[in-house]
């Protein structure tokens, strides 16, 4: 995974979801749609001093996932016994190899600057992502595919600023709801189609503020929306 390939699934994302060419870069999408996601960090490698990423700064000592794997391959990180004649002693010697793992990752493919990674593929940027593909700024997305700036939720596709929900596609900012297709600005609704600004309805269609339009009316208004959010 790199930043062009990011940037592609950024692009078919937001095209999917708004129907316009996407005009933001990764860092202005980082900045607008994740800005309040628990992302990962970037840190150094403390035995080689590269750049590395990490769901926690809380450690000050950290290894890649790479480089712990190839010291094993060395000496199976073990060091040469000597005495301790106290606890300092064994905090000392703790220390020398209570290095914080980092960009960890099982059965997954074409990762980066990311940690917690669970058979998943094209994973850029995001934390404890499971079972899901082509994910951007995400934190604990689960059975996913093509999400950007989600968190804490599951089976989703297409979806911008999802959180707390499932089952949800094609939406833009959607919170603890599930079954929400075509949505934008949805918080504790389920069964939802082509909906706007709604909160705490069940199996409706082209409402908007929890009142119910026409078609018509409904794709006037939306076209409205989609330039107000691509655009503020």
């Amino acid at each position: 995974m790199n930043e062009a390939t990011a940037k592609q699934i950024l692009d078919k994302v937001v095209g999917q979801i708004f129907g316009y060419q996407n005009p933001l870069s990764l860092e202005q999408a980082v900045q607008k749609f994740a800005f309040d996601i628990r992302l990962p960090q970037q840190v150094y490698d403390s035995t080689t001093n590269e750049p590395t990423w990490a769901q926690s700064v809380n450690p000050s000592k950290f290894i890649t996932m790479d480089n712990a794997h190839n010291r094993s391959g060395v000496d199976d990180w073990l060091i040469p016994k000597r005495p301790l004649n106290g606890l300092q002693d064994i905090l000392t010697a703790w220390a020398e190899t209570n290095l914080m793992a980092t960009e960890r990752q099982i059965e997954s493919a074409n990762i980066a600057q990311s940690d917690n990674i669970y058979n998943s593929e094209n994973v850029y940027r995001s934390i404890d992502i499971t079972q899901s593909k082509n994910v951007l700024f995400s934190d604990a997305a689960n059975k996913s595919e093509f999400v950007v700036a989600c968190q804490r939720s599951n089976a989703l596709s297409f979806c911008i600023r999802t959180e707390d929900s499932k089952e949800c596609s094609n939406s833009f900012n959607v919170i603890w709801s599930a079954k929400v297709a075509n949505c934008f600005f949805v918080q504790d609704c389920y069964d939802l189609t082509d909906c706007m600004f709604c909160s705490h309805i069940t199996s409706k269609q082209f409402c908007i503020a929890n009142m119910q339009y026409e078609e018509a009316e409904y794709r006037k208004l939306k076209e409205l929306v989609v330039r107000w959010i691509l655009t503020s």
